[in-house]
């Protein structure tokens, strides 16, 4: 099994860069199929490598971990990883997961990327999939690193496969049908422009072949165009959708959904028959998601949001919002389009946290935006304001526009703390 990502790691030192969830499955997988393989663990964290000391492996930790990379013929980097500051000498080859996986299983693969979208997208195409009777299974950034569902695929499996541009980083191999929805400043703390950033993103795709296909956005279509491979444009499709029943609210998700059958019917599949599940999917949590109407003032967890173009598309989808919960961790982005959308349609009260609030309250201040703009600390500021100004029938949208790594663990922590005090809110 696995012949084309076994001779891909055979007979060479392996270094497996990162001993999270990936790095453990890329270990075990290892230890399964290639159990002689010269194998060491590396990462920033000692005590994170404990199961490797105790099964008497070789480890690299400490500050100083990624100077050893060149010791290796090759490295299996996990996607958390940067390596934009390192140099890597020429005779190492840097892989990952994603690419390893892409080279034995890409006929079989409906890859999704974007900035934004990419999760929901994926878990509609999923939902299409299994409930039209076809043995999908959904891997990847959504939360199931791709070695451990490989023994589950089939001659006739679709593997639905949500790529980061982290896992897009090193790859050599592209999906059967990739899905690149947009591309906007992101993760510009790990890659260190958005030139290479967006090359991540544009993996999707560049190395198909002649019977693959892109599913792209219309505003990507020149640099498509330049690759040379086979595109369907999702927003310029028109399919047969009721609109005012999807499940999923907002432009931008129908942009999605149209995204979503124009995947599955580049992979060959009648999208007629599909459209009637467009209705039973159910959104995934902490995006646009109604939390409910709690004294008098009604919550919308928008918490994936950490762009401003996805904080946008939050306000223009609600309409109304009367406060807004704004910022976070800083990766250096710009926040003039959520300045010039909150000049045009003005929020009445803007509450900021962190560096990137920071930031944020001076340029929309700087853009003479008539609000009255509060800083917060925590979750609970923003609530114990919120007491004081909030009336009833007020809109109350937690949409940040930036990371949650300042404070909380991931995005879901931030927007389940949110839920959990809305829940709890009394004016």
């Amino acid at each position: 099994m696995f012949e084309l990502i076994r001779k891909r790691l055979a007979n060479k030192s392996i270094l497996i860069l990162g001993f999270g969830r990936e790095g453990k499955s890329t270990l075990a997988f290892l230890e399964k199929y290639l159990p002689k393989a010269s194998v060491t663990v590396a990462d920033r964290n000692e005590e994170a490598l404990e199961p490797v000391k105790q099964k008497g492996l070789p480890w690299i930790a400490g500050e100083h971990y990624l100077d050893a990379i060149d010791r290796f013929d090759l490295v299996v980097k996990t996607p958390g990883i940067s390596l934009k500051d390192v140099a890597v000498a020429d005779s190492v080859e840097i892989t990952s997961q994603t690419d390893l996986f892409l080279s034995e299983f890409h006929h079989q693969t409906i890859g999704i990327t974007g900035t934004k979208g990419k999760s929901t997208t994926t878990s509609l195409i999923y939902h299409l999939l299994k409930e039209s009777g076809r043995d999908a299974i959904l891997t990847g950034n959504i939360g199931i690193p791709c070695f451990d569902i490989m023994e589950q695929i089939h001659a006739d499996s679709i593997v639905v496969y949500e790529l980061s541009a982290h896992q897009l980083e090193y790859v050599h191999n592209s999906p059967r049908v990739g899905v690149l929805l947009n591309v906007f400043e992101e993760h510009l703390d790990h890659f260190g422009s958005f030139e290479r950033y967006k090359n991540a993103k544009f993996n999707v795709m560049r190395f198909m072949g002649t019977d693959d296909y892109a599913v792209v956005h219309d505003s990507l279509m020149m640099d498509t165009l330049e690759l040379g491979v086979n595109s369907v444009m999702f927003p310029l499709m028109d399919f047969d959708i009721d609109e005012t029943t999807l499940p999923v609210l907002g432009q931008h998700n129908l942009l999605n959904v149209k995204a979503a059958l124009c995947a599955c019917s580049a992979y060959g599949i009648d999208v007629r028959e599909l459209i009637p599940y467009l209705y039973t999917f159910k959104p995934l949590e902490h995006r646009l998601e109604r939390v409910g109407t709690f004294g008098g003032v009604t919550f919308v967890n928008d918490s994936i949001s950490t762009i401003p173009q996805a904080t946008v598309a939050a306000c223009e989808t609600l309409g109304r919002v009367d406060f807004l919960l704004l910022g976070g961790f800083d990766r250096d982005i710009d926040y003039g389009p959520l300045a010039e959308y909150l000049t045009a349609h003005p929020v009445p009260h803007l509450l900021f946290t962190g560096k990137a609030g920071e930031r944020m309250m001076q340029l929309i201040k700087a853009h003479g935006v008539d609000a009255a703009s509060v800083t917060y600390g925590s979750m609970e500021e923003a609530f114990e304001y919120l007491s004081h100004h909030a009336a009833q029938g007020d809109v109350c949208l937690l949409s940040p526009a930036a990371s949650s790594y300042d404070q909380y663990k991931n995005f879901e922590q931030r927007g389940s703390k949110f839920k959990r005090l809305a829940q709890q809110f009394r004016l």
